[in-house]
């Protein structure tokens, strides 16, 4: 049996509506907390939360 657990906001860490296994590993997503009605490009390996900041849209090449 695969452990679980909710994911929890990055900001004001209140559970989300996501749930994930141990196993999973997820590369920017765009995570909405419902409670502070933000959302965060995230980056989740073995239940850690990791925001991800884009860069500025002056220094992106084409």
């Amino acid at each position: 049996m695969q452990k679980t657990e909710w994911v929890l906001c990055p900001i004001c860490e209140s559970k989300t509506r996501l749930k994930i296994r141990e196993d999973t590993v997820l590369k920017n997503l765009p995570l909405y907390c419902p409670k502070c009605k933000q959302e965060n490009l995230v980056e989740i390996r073995q239940f850690k939360v990791t925001i991800i900041t884009e860069p500025d849209a002056k220094t992106k090449s084409r």
